[in-house]
């Protein structure tokens, strides 16, 4: 298997997601430790403006969101498989509810416990990310609705374990139970330094399963430069992708569109379409540093214009 290489950060609550898939997986992979502010000097010319994290790259592919990240994974690895059969759809459906409605508060939980320790840059950084202002007062006033929140979401989760069973969908670790992590990690592990606090203190059943999951590691990482990765992807070649001809978009190959998450970090990256399925859709982009790449993205929750 060509090496799986992981653009990210330490503290990033969606890396987190992607390495305990490695854990669970027993994987090998490189890790691309990348600013957690821009400029990102060493990851635009893979993805061509896309400014997330984290970033998995294969060769010449480049795969943004971990939506797509994750389905990428089960594809190239698919022992210990992430999407039980038969619930394919459940784990996907259970890991965008997380995603969407829990990781919002959790980090307003977390970072206003640490507000009054982040850098400037972080604030300035942020707050063109999310196009809202954001300074540690404003993270510490709205820390209450965020902790009831947070409470409110992770509640269902706790019902879900009530039966007493170990992970969402059963006796084995799932793709929701690694979305769910994510921002369970972020106020347990990087928050509160491993300490049960508000709101995890009112569910047991989430503390402990956090510690399941905590138990399967990261899998084996091996470091390795930004100039390595992009000399990866200039001397590798992208796979093969296809545009399904009767999506409903009518957009055809070779087209040139844009492609923009809907939430936050709205920046387009342009390129010819090379691939689009119900699932993801692909760009083909050149650049002096990265050669030619194909960079990939979910199609739920990113807009595609033609251009």
């Amino acid at each position: 298997m060509a090496d799986l290489i992981l653009h990210h950060y330490p503290n990033s609550p969606f890396s987190e997601k992607v390495r305990v898939a490695f854990g669970i997986k027993q994987l090998d992979w490189k890790s691309v430790v990348i600013p957690n502010v821009m400029p990102k000097p060493d990851l635009m010319p893979l993805t061509g403006g896309y400014r997330k994290t984290p970033v998995l790259q294969v060769g010449a592919d480049v795969y943004c969101d971990t939506q797509l990240i994750m389905l990428e994974l089960e594809k190239r690895a698919p022992h210990q498989p992430l999407l039980p059969k038969g619930r394919e759809g459940e784990a996907r459906a259970l890991a965008m509810w997380i995603d969407r409605n829990i990781f919002g508060p959790s980090v307003g939980v977390a970072l206003s416990r640490v507000a009054d320790m982040l850098p400037p840059a972080f604030f300035k950084d942020r707050s063109e990310f999310s196009g809202r202002s954001f300074e540690a007062a404003s993270l510490k006033a709205a820390e209450p609705l965020a902790r009831e929140q947070t409470y409110a979401q992770l509640a269902l989760a706790e019902h879900i374990l009530a039966d007493g069973r170990p992970f969402l969908l059963g006796s084995e670790p799932s793709l929701a139970d690694c979305a769910l992590y994510n921002p369970v990690w972020f106020i347990k592990e990087r928050a509160g330094g491993g300490k049960v606090l508000p709101p995890l203190d009112r569910l047991p059943r989430i503390a402990a399963w956090s510690e399941r999951m905590k138990a399967f590691g990261n899998g084996r990482p091996s470091d390795m430069s930004g100039q390595q990765a992009l000399d990866v992807a200039k001397a590798g070649k992208p796979e093969p992708t296809a545009v399904d001809a009767a999506d409903p978009s009518g957009l055809k190959p070779g087209a040139r569109v844009s492609v923009t998450p809907d939430d936050t970090g709205k920046v387009p990256v342009t390129g010819e379409l090379v691939g689009l399925t119900a699932d993801r859709v692909s760009l083909k982009r050149s650049d002096p540093r990265a050669g030619d790449v194909v960079v990939h993205f979910p199609r739920a929750g990113f807009v595609i214009r033609a251009l």
